[in-house]
């Protein structure tokens, strides 16, 4: 089954958001666990939650993906925001136990200035602190642009920080093809080359989710535009290729595109149609 979502506003609760899901032809779902940009969460009805699963599990819906706020820096030099960043994902990990086998897609961080090595010390200290044995969601270290001092630039960088985490049946990858463009692998002319690289360094199990998104920028620019499905650099020929891939097709796949929720129901439309 071809899993392919966007990402939701969860404002008007977690069952209006799978009704909106289904209303686009989605079959998978992002959303925020809270203000992107702010720290404040929306209590949770459980009751909202279980009637969800329900519409979830009634209507095919295979699963979500849940995004921390950009807000968040573990890697920060900064004591006060390393503390910010680690409430907000313990209280976000606790709040997810209600919705089991949930994904938490996180920004591993910028180091600000103290090097990579310290920035990725820090990134597996703040994990190690939130996370815990019994946990049902599994984290996942998002792929990064390489803008300024983001950590998450390279599959080494992601690599290291997988290898110092204690709970490593608890995390794993997702990628995004706009920033992996931007940070200089080129998806466009040789996906399979980027795939078995990924696959040599982290490997291809790690993989969970894919962010599907078209670039504004060249290959390598290091500054994470996104475009719309086709129109931008990296063209609707490397989607083709990329959702039919062996080692991607039955992943899920999240659009995060420029678009409101009918652009987002025709790109689900345009990707249905080239899944073979």
């Amino acid at each position: 089954m071809f899993k392919i979502g966007c990402h939701l506003s969860v404002a008007k609760g977690f069952e209006a958001m799978g009704i909106e899901a289904l209303s686009i032809g989605a079959n998978y779902f992002q959303f925020f666990t809270r203000n992107p940009r702010g720290s404040k969460a929306k209590e949770i009805d459980p009751e909202d939650v279980l009637r969800l699963r329900k519409l979830m599990h009634e209507n095919n819906i295979s699963g979500a993906l849940a995004h921390a706020p950009y807000t968040l820096n573990p890697a920060s030099k900064d004591e006060k925001v390393r503390h910010f960043a680690e409430e907000v994902m313990r209280d976000d990990l606790q709040r997810l136990e209600l919705m089991p086998g949930t994904f938490y897609n996180l920004h591993p961080g910028s180091h600000v200035g103290q090097g990579v090595d310290e920035g990725i010390r820090l990134v597996i200290g703040l994990l190690d602190k939130v996370m815990w044995k019994e946990q049902k969601t599994i984290v996942l270290l998002e792929a990064m642009a390489g803008k300024g001092t983001e950590l998450g630039r390279s599959f080494e960088e992601l690599k290291r920080i997988l290898d110092g985490v204690g709970h490593k049946d608890r995390i794993g990858v997702c990628i995004d093809s706009c920033h992996i463009s931007d940070a200089g692998y080129d998806i466009v002319n040789d996906l399979d080359g980027v795939l078995e690289e990924f696959d040599r360094i982290i490997g291809l199990n790690w993989l969970k989710a894919v962010h599907i998104n078209d670039s504004i920028n060249e290959i390598g620019s290091g500054k994470d535009r996104h475009a719309k499905i086709g129109e931008g650099t990296l063209g609707l020929d490397t989607f083709e290729r990329l959702i039919n891939h062996p080692s991607l097709r039955d992943l899920p796949f999240v659009l995060e595109t420029p678009n409101d929720i009918e652009g987002y129901k025709k790109e689900i439309e345009l990707l249905k149609s080239l899944y073979t």
